[in-house]
């Protein structure tokens, strides 16, 4: 394939006319015929003001560029979608395969010879992963970095599981409003991502296990000049791939790596979220993501990680404990280490290389585990055929195995108009249900799963409870809740017919979530369902229409590989 300015070039019938016009336009930018001689990188610019998590991004272009003109290649630089968690609605999840979609149309597009994808916020590194896994175009990745911790009355401070934690105080009357106005001021300090091993962060450190980021990239501070060396270093790597030609993202991604992402995922106290991420890049790929190996890793890998929301530590902690490598070699065992990088080096080389720091806590042991267990569980049941997620590192012990009478809420709306209403029929042992949270019941599947705790159940002190739904939650997010059950209400799976006033049991240790009924009565109850109605027009119909489930990724059917 013709490289450089001579890549894809565009159809007018003369091939000669087409790179004389190409060169004719980019001109007028000033550019001099050796420098539109060089292989091209792509650089793909995700800033937004809407998006404070990429508020780093134009200091990191600037590195990138620097870089991929010292290794001798010419840099150009694209707009993309750029989604941010809390400023997208209905939801950044609604928006993640547009992004992916729009990506890979712009890669494939315009001529480049590789392509650095700059991202961060949840679900823009997905999406990015999902584009580059799609196309033939070497791509190396650049997360933006966790923010800097702020404080309030001497305690350290990090979006987003504190955001929670001090609204959920504030609900319950212990602190007042001039208090919760403080700590908005003071929860997030500095651009970038969230500061815990909430999505942004899990994704990041994920992009780096999968060997598609430089070493140390996934948790290098936003605002720290490691974390703009690192641009510089990426540019000039992506330099160096538009000259040789590969690897792409598909030949790195195969099912050995993508274990090492389900290991790493289990002992770093990793998001929910990575899981329906994860399937959708193996979707990508014509692969299926194995949800019983997901669980059988997390039966052997425990918790490693002392970080937000299943520990108690920040990304700040963990990079200077070392990060991935230094995570990867406490799991060694359980890796396939000849797997290639995007950098050129096996992740065991990767891991030869970590240097011990000494007296540090925040990354344990496999033999002195901060918690026995795994991050994530996969349950299954006449709930959840296709299987559900819990975040088992994160929830209560004494609610891992729990009967308890349903409290139903139809919708998102719904739970908003009654969940705080005094007159609201609710007690701690219950089991609060959210449905029509799923990727076509809501659009988009928001994190809607982490229910608040009823206000009159707050106002007593309750912090947990079982809750469950077809939603997600936010990776910064704790408690006892059960996630993406699959089919979802809206597409006529089983959550569809609890009622309330059914018991439920949710049965963590043997994988198990029941609707606890008479199986006649539950067949009668399926036999009657009706699915949601479709949109008309536009994207919406576009989602409803083509949106797969939970456990293939919530992406479009039409965007996995078929093969051949």
């Amino acid at each position: 394939m013709p490289d450089g300015l001579r890549r894809k070039l565009t159809t007018y019938g003369d091939q000669g006319f087409s790179l004389f016009l190409r060169k004719a336009f980019i001109k007028a930018m000033g550019y001099s015929d050796d420098a539109l001689d060089r292989p091209i990188v792509g650089i793909a610019n995700t800033y937004s003001d809407y998006n404070p998590c990429h508020g780093n991004v134009p200091q990191l272009i600037e590195a990138a560029k620097r870089g991929v003109m010292l290794s001798g290649a010419l840099p150009m630089v694209f707009p993309t979608i750029s989604i941010h968690e809390s400023f997208a609605s209905p939801t950044s999840m609604y928006l993640r395969n547009l992004m992916a979609m729009e990506t890979e149309e712009m890669i494939r597009a315009q001529p480049m010879d590789s392509v650095v994808l700059i991202g961060g916020c949840d679900k823009t590194l997905p999406a990015q992963i999902m584009a580059a896994a799609s196309g033939d175009t070497p791509a190396v990745f650049l997360p933006t970095g966790p923010m800097a911790t702020g404080h309030h009355k001497g305690e350290r401070l990090g979006a987003c599981t504190d955001c929670r934690r001090f609204w959920g105080r504030y609900r319950a009357g212990e602190i007042d409003e001039a208090e919760i106005n403080d700590v908005n001021n003071r929860l997030v300090s500095s651009v970038g991502t969230c500061t815990v091993m909430g999505t942004a962060s899990t994704m990041a450190n994920l992009t780096e296990v999968i060997g598609l980021c430089l070493p140390k990239a996934g948790s290098a501070p936003a605002t720290g000049a490691e974390r703009v060396r690192l641009a510089e270093e990426t540019g000039r790597l992506a330099g160096r791939l538009a000259a040789e030609g590969g690897p792409t993202v598909r030949e790195l991604l195969t099912p050995a790596v993508l274990k090492n992402a389900m290991v790493a995922l289990q002992a770093m106290g990793g998001s929910t979220n990575a899981v329906v991420h994860l399937a959708a890049i193996c979707g990508r790929l014509g692969l299926k993501l194995d949800a019983d190996l997901l669980d059988d890793v997390g039966k052997r890998v425990p918790l490693l990680v002392d970080l937000q929301p299943s520990g108690q530590h920040y990304m700040a902690q963990f990079h200077q404990a070392g990060g991935v490598p230094a995570l990867l070699k406490e799991v060694r065992a359980e890796l396939d280490t000849s797997a290639p990088t995007i950098h050129g080096k096996t992740i065991g080389e990767m891991i030869d290389a970590v240097v011990d720091e000494p007296g540090q806590t925040i990354i344990r042991t496999m033999a002195a585990p901060l918690k026995p267990i795994g991050t994530l569980a996969v349950l299954k049941g006449n709930l959840a055929p296709r299987g559900a997620i819990i975040k088992q590192s994160a929830a209560s012990k004494q609610l891992m195995q729990h009967r308890g009478r349903a409290v139903v809420f139809e919708s998102v709306e719904d739970l908003a108009n009654r969940l705080d209403s005094d007159e609201l029929d609710v007690t701690p042992e219950d089991i609060l249900v959210l449905r029509n949270a799923g990727p076509k019941g809501a659009p988009g599947m928001p994190e809607a799963g982490y229910m608040p705790i009823p206000r009159k159940l707050a106002l007593q002190g309750l912090k947990d409870m079982v809750r469950l739904s077809d939603a997600r939650m936010s990776g910064t997010a704790f408690g006892t809740v059960v996630l993406h059950i699959a089919p979802e209400a809206a597409d006529g799976g089983p959550l569809a017919i609890v009622k309330t006033g059914d018991f439920i049991v949710l049965d963590v240790p043997a994988r198990r979530i029941h609707l606890d009924i008479d199986a006649i009565e539950f067949d009668r109850r399926m036999a009657v369902l009706t699915v949601c109605a479709a949109p008309r027009r536009g994207y919406a119909k576009l989602y409803h229409d083509h949106v797969t489930q939970a456990d293939e990724g919530a992406d479009f059917d039409f965007m996995q590989d078929q093969g051949s």
